[in-house]
């Protein structure tokens, strides 16, 4: 039989024996060296295959693909052809900006598959032909036999033929956070999930303790780690809600803007105006109408929002992450080592007929049980730190909080002989000289514990075991999703003989209960009520127990007492239309594999919802990378989830996300704040120009004031709106809608009532002083549109509030580029030296003062529109229904 007649997933059901067979070697010496030969190459080597990947100078090439960016370039190279050197140069270094941000962050983001390749082990040691030898790990093929001991990376997917005391940390691949015994016999349940699979030891995981010895059953992509690959492979970046919105925005708006400019330059040589300076006009107000920092002004916001979250413990990997973080409406967060602290820790003990905590424990058996914990333990202690066993060193802790010191202990009583643990008894006991006499103490499941006890330690002394009574307690606190040990002992007035383990380990004392459970952070719980207040439901995916899961969830308020829990088996059974229905019923996901994580994922996205994944293992990198944010944890967390995700949680706390999200918010509210702002200027530019001619006027303003006002005034006070302070009750609102418009809420109408007025005010004042005489009409023209942009910026740094309610000096940036804004437009009427430059003429007291008159107007009315805002009378639809309110 060969490796390929079997399935991946029917190798846990066969014997060893039947694997040896199905491989076709011999277990006591393994392959022959000639062999080995031909099945590498059958096989071929046993390393994760990556796809191919993209050069830099690809990836380079590829940040100019966008529309918005096209168009930008195409309106550099027309300034440059006119002459207008200083656009094209700014335009350029805007294009070069991003483009270099955009090289690195996807340079890096390519790294991940190279992240996974680390994980597999160097080498390897085999039986070849009798002989015991170390190999490079990408040499093994199927059948070869591995050797393991503790410290091992195991180094291919094996069916384990020998398992001394051995454990295996498979937190990586399926979540679960303590240490799994090992087994050689057969698990009969053919859709075993992986981790209920103990007769297995899988590529990538690491033997913590004991020794063993498998049979190679899959190597390179056909182990669990290269299906993981091979998901992360076929996983595309997931666009964020900003770059769809500005795409599809940029696209239409130059299309828009184009279309007027050539009527505008029609419209011109219809009425007699020169063709030059009709071209120019045009053009010089597509390049104007289009918001060219627009993306410089994103990048920037992105880039002070990512420095700002560094310093609060949230590394920002893909700058687009941080405006998706205020979009996200579900967190789908994996369990181990993201909720939980990835450490295993006492939580109940129960003894006496009591439940209590370790550090109360009193009385005669209490204290025989904290004994027992502290010396019938194989943890080592190196000052204040215990390594170990992950269960043993909790129970070592729990003992040392209690006041129950094993090295003072131990002194006292030491260790004089010991039974081991193993996974076929499920028990070990070691002896002590305690208070005269030789005691045993045994530890172990309770079921392989109690089946030998005669007795039990209660206040009075000892009495007969109840053991119904026993077992209701055991039960309650195994569906409390505690791992549940049961302690026992036994006097003997000599060292009894070793050598027959049954007679030994019988007629026991039961001293008591121990519940231990990989316990919730401690913010956490706050952090998801947080996250309901803001709109956002958050959901456990975790390779863990179902009852481990809905224990940790219920603590957490993720899920009430009647919440479903979903298992990746029923999962499995679902079609997507079944799933599509109850995926919003469901908030805890138990025994998943990494496909069905991403699945879950899809599911929530094909629903319209933005989703982000939390997660720190191997097993979560696929669906980190699909999720539209992935935030992987920086301590605990495997090389492989970083390089797939896109923010970095640098203390491995789920409350940072709230952080991270909250800044999210504000950034994207800002962002919305400069497309306001700059849409509306230029909507008046383009309609002074467009209508000036149909009333009788001449061309308003020249190419030159036209490039003034695009490059300074919309640039200046358009940049500092990005460090607006955040709005109030931004976490008190539920996310947008993921199919809402980045115009929504009154935006798009206040673009164009905001941006007629605009030009009415300068179309007034031009014709005023046109028919009136005034030789220079267009100096007025130029400053009054100025002044009018920087009054609007002031007013619209709130789309409730009044400023004088924020306080004028409460962005103190804005309110320097406004100052410096006008008193550059002062110098260019008023300083000689630039009048033959900008074409323009000093004007007197009374003209300037029209002009600050004609601004005024325009703040009072964005004032008054705000008012109607603040008392529901305006921009109050919501199709939706999760109406957004926005400072």
């Amino acid at each position: 039989m060969d490796v390929k007649s079997v399935s991946r997933s029917d190798w846990h059901c066969l014997d060893s024996g039947g694997a040896a067979d199905a491989l076709d070697v011999d277990a006591s010496s393994g392959l022959t060296p000639e062999e080995a030969r031909r099945r590498v190459a059958r096989h071929g080597r046993n390393e994760l295959r990556e796809a191919r990947r993209r050069p830099p100078w690809r990836i380079l090439l590829d940040q100019f693909a966008d529309f918005m960016i096209l168009v930008l370039i195409a309106a550099a190279i027309i300034s440059g052809l006119i002459g207008e050197l200083q656009d094209t140069v700014a335009i350029i270094a805007i294009l070069a900006l991003n483009a270099a941000i955009g090289f690195v962050q996807e340079y890096r983001a390519e790294r991940a598959m190279a992240a996974l390749k680390r994980i597999a082990a160097p080498t390897a040691t085999v039986l070849r032909g009798g002989n015991r030898l170390t190999l490079p790990a990408h040499d093994l093929v199927p059948g070869d036999i591995v050797l393991l001991e503790a410290g091992n990376v195991v180094p291919a997917d094996l069916r384990l033929t020998e398992a001394i005391r051995l454990k295996v940390n498979e937190a990586a691949l399926t979540g679960e956070a303590a240490a799994v015994d090992k087994i050689t016999r057969t698990v009969a349940e053919r859709e075993a999930p992986l981790g209920d699979r103990h007769n297995m030891a899988y590529k990538g995981t690491l033997v913590s303790y004991g020794r063993g010895q498998g049979i190679v059953v899959a190597t390179g992509m056909d182990t669990e780690l290269g299906r993981i690959a091979a998901l992360l492979a076929a996983e595309e970046d997931v666009r964020t809600p900003l770059q769809k919105r500005l795409a599809a925005f940029g696209g239409r708006l130059a299309m828009v803007v184009l279309a007027i400019c050539a009527i505008i330059f029609i419209a011109g040589l219809v009425r007699g105006e020169p063709p030059v300076l009709m071209f120019l006009t045009a053009v010089s107000l597509a390049v104007a109408a289009i918001p060219e920092a627009l993306p410089a002004v994103v990048t920037i916001s992105l880039a002070l929002g990512a420095y700002r979250m560094v310093q609060q413990n949230a590394l920002i990997r893909r700058l687009p992450a941080v405006e998706t973080l205020g979009s996200i409406t579900y967190i789908c967060s994996d369990k181990t080592g993201t909720l939980t602290e990835n450490r295993m820790r006492v939580d109940t003990c129960y003894a006496a007929g009591d439940l209590m905590r370790p550090e109360s424990g009193t009385g005669v058996a209490g204290r025989l049980l904290l004994t027992a914990l502290a010396l019938c333990n194989d943890a080592v202690a190196a000052g204040a730190e215990v390594t170990g066993d992950p269960t043993e060193v909790a129970l070592q802790e729990a003992a040392a909080r209690a006041g129950f010191d094993r090295a003072v202990l131990g002194q006292r009583s030491p260790r004089l002989a010991e039974l081991p643990f193993d996974s076929e008894r499920k028990r070990m006991t070691t002896f002590h000289e305690l208070e005269g006499e030789i005691v045993g103490f045994t530890k172990g499941a309770p079921e392989a514990v109690l089946q030998r006890c005669v007795a039990q330690l209660g206040r009075d002394g000892t009495a007969p075991l109840e053991r119904a009574s026993v077992d209701r307690v055991t039960e309650r606190m195994a569906a409390e999703g505690l791992r549940v040990l049961a302690v026992a002992y036994r006097a003997w007035r000599e060292l009894p003989d070793l050598e027959d383990e049954e007679s030994i380990e019988r007629d026991l004392v039961f001293v008591g209960l121990v519940g231990l459970i990989d316990p919730p952070r401690a913010a956490v719980r706050d952090a998801v009520a947080t996250c309901r207040a803001a709109g956002i439901v958050p959901v456990m995916i975790t390779g863990d127990h179902p009852v481990t899961a809905r224990a940790v969830a219920r603590r957490l308020d993720i899920i009430t007492d009647g919440g479903e829990v979903m298992t990746g088996r029923q999962l499995a059974r679902l079609d997507e239309a079944v799933l599509a229905e109850r995926i919003h019923h469901v908030r805890v996901f138990a025994r998943v594999d990494p496909e069905q994580k991403i699945r879950i994922v899809k599911a929530l996205q094909d629903r319209g919802e933005y989703v982000a994944m939390t997660g720190d293992g191997v097993n979560d990198a696929p669906a980190l990378k699909r999720a539209d944010i992935g935030v992987a944890m920086g301590t605990a967390g495997t090389d492989v989830a970083r390089e797939a995700s896109d923010v970095v949680l640098l203390d491995d706390n789920f409350a940072t996300i709230v952080t991270a999200v909250r800044a999210g918010r504000r950034i994207y509210d800002n962002i919305r704040r400069f497309i306001k702002y700059a849409l509306t200027t230029n909507s008046g530019e383009i309609w002074i120009i467009f209508l000036a001619p149909f009333l009788g006027l001449p061309i308003p303003l020249l190419p030159v004031h036209i490039l003034w006002v695009n490059l300074v005034t919309d640039g200046l006070p358009g940049l500092a709106l990005t460090v607006e302070p955040e709005a109030r009750a931004t976490m008190e609102r539920p996310p947008r809608p993921p199919g809402e418009s980045i115009f929504a809420h009154g935006m798009w109408q206040h673009i164009v009532w905001v941006g007629l007025l605009m030009s009415g005010v300068v179309l007034a004042i031009q014709a005023w002083a046109y028919h009136a005489g005034y030789p220079h009409w267009q100096s007025m023209v130029f400053t009054v549109l100025t002044f009018c942009q920087l009054a609007h910026v002031l007013a619209i740094r709130s789309d409730r509030e009044s400023l004088f309610g924020l306080g004028i000096a409460s962005n103190p940036l804005l309110l320097g580029a406004v100052l410096v804004t006008a008193a550059l437009q002062v110098a260019i009427l008023y300083v000689p030296a630039l009048n033959g430059i900008f074409k323009t003429a000093p004007l007197d007291a009374p003209e300037l003062a029209l002009c600050v008159i004609g601004a005024g107007m325009i703040f009072v009315a964005v004032e008054i529109e705000k008012w109607f805002v603040r008392r529901g009378r305006l921009y109050r639809e919501d199709t939706t229904g999760r109406g957004v309110v926005h400072r």
